[in-house]
């Protein structure tokens, strides 16, 4: 059964109801006035949004890197790993939803379960890529430094292996952003629940307001990763710009 919206946030299909024929304004793809005039409501949406968004990204991170990290040093572990991320990722979010639902209540824990199980397969797949991509020349340097197993794993593959897992950091975030609308079956889905009553209403302004919002929080924390994955590798700046030069 698909919930119910918050008695918090004010419907513009009753209020249009209420109106006179005459004052019954257009039913706009964007209205400025209804931004105006919700602008709370809006706000605590992309509040909701945006914090789900984080949580979910910084949680699977955290899984995500200790997994691929056995997946790495253990090979025979790697297929079960994925697999398993695998799996998670091929259940639709409704029905993911709906077997969390009875465990973990209606609201934030089960919407945040759900997208922490989304992220798992890119991030995990992503940190593997870049583990196993680091140039065997440094790993037997280091090898030949003295280098234990787990110290060359911290201190040498993961720092070469942020670039991969960043990208994968950018593709989670993104896609996260989009599954957070979902979390409208629960009764917490963000800018979903101005989306959800927009369609109960047939009010055209709210629905395009919130697709528009989702946009442009994706376009931000893509932007954002981005630069955040600049600061965390100025070695491959300077591995580019000398690649190009020598060109």
């Amino acid at each position: 059964m698909v919930p119910q919206v918050s008695a918090r946030v004010s419907d513009p299909a009753a209020t249009f109801a209420a109106m006179s024929p005459t004052e019954v304004p257009a039913n706009p793809w964007f209205s400025w006035d209804y931004v105006v005039r919700n602008w709370a409501d809006i706000e605590r949406a992309v509040g909701q949004h945006v914090s789900l968004t984080v949580q979910a990204v910084v949680l699977a991170l955290v899984i995500a890197l200790p997994l691929a990290a056995l997946a790495h040093l253990r090979p025979r572990l790697a297929g079960p790993v994925v697999g398993l991320a695998g799996v998670l990722y091929t259940v639709p979010s409704l029905a993911l939803f709906a077997l969390l639902a009875p465990w973990t209540g209606i609201g934030r824990t089960t919407v945040l379960i759900g997208l922490v199980a989304y992220a798992l397969l890119v991030l995990v797949r992503n940190v593997l890529v870049g583990l196993r991509g680091v140039d065997p020349a440094v790993t037997d340097a280091a090898r030949g430094m003295g280098y234990g197993r787990l110290r060359m794993l911290v201190q040498v593959e993961l720092p070469q292996a942020l670039p991969s897992v960043v990208a994968g950091v950018r593709v989670a975030t993104v896609t996260t952003v989009a599954l957070v609308t979902v979390g409208v079956v629960v009764g917490y889905g963000g800018l979903g629940q101005l989306m959800f009553r927009g369609f109960r209403s047939r009010y055209h302004a709210e629905i395009m307001t919130a697709t528009l919002l989702c946009l442009v929080l994706a376009l931000v924390a893509d932007v954002l990763v981005v630069l955040l994955g600049r600061a965390l590798t100025p070695w491959s700046r300077s591995t580019r710009m000398l690649a190009e030069s020598s060109t």
